[in-house]
């Protein structure tokens, strides 16, 4: 599926789409250019899914855990300043995805190895003016 955004304020109903087409999947892994907007996308798919605490990004802590409505944790992670996959499996990464909890991975491509066999994968691309273009995919 490719969707577009051309304005912020369809960012709610992208999150809407979007948890639609992935909500099986535990795992959204969410690529993209710096500024590409993924913490801002998965702040709206938070929202949708009733999380009660402030989503920012987990950049110097790696991983953000939130809780919805219904009690449900919702994990994010920054994979940006992690050296190696081995820092990952050190935060226990791989616990986190196992959990059958929505895991919203940044910066997947930096802990390739680690993806698990099924997962959501979404890549963010910005034109010239600013419109996003939001490729999704289920794998597995």
């Amino acid at each position: 599926m490719i969707l577009h955004l051309d304005h912020i304020d369809e960012l709610d109903t992208v999150a809407h789409r979007l948890l639609a087409e992935g909500r099986n999947q535990s795992v959204w892994l969410f690529e993209g250019e710096m500024g590409a907007g993924k913490t801002t996308l998965i702040k709206a798919i938070c929202r949708m899914l009733g999380v009660v605490s402030m989503v920012q990004s987990p950049t110097f802590s790696i991983v953000n855990e939130y809780t919805t409505h219904e009690g449900h944790s919702v994990y994010h992670f920054d994979c940006y300043r992690l050296r190696n996959e081995a820092e990952a499996l050190d935060i226990g990464i791989e616990e986190y995805m196992d959990s059958d909890n929505y895991c919203f991975i940044e910066w997947p491509e930096r802990i390739s190895s680690l993806w698990p066999a099924t997962y959501y994968q979404i890549h963010i691309s910005v034109d010239s003016v600013g419109r996003r273009a939001i490729e999704t995919k289920v794998i597995g």
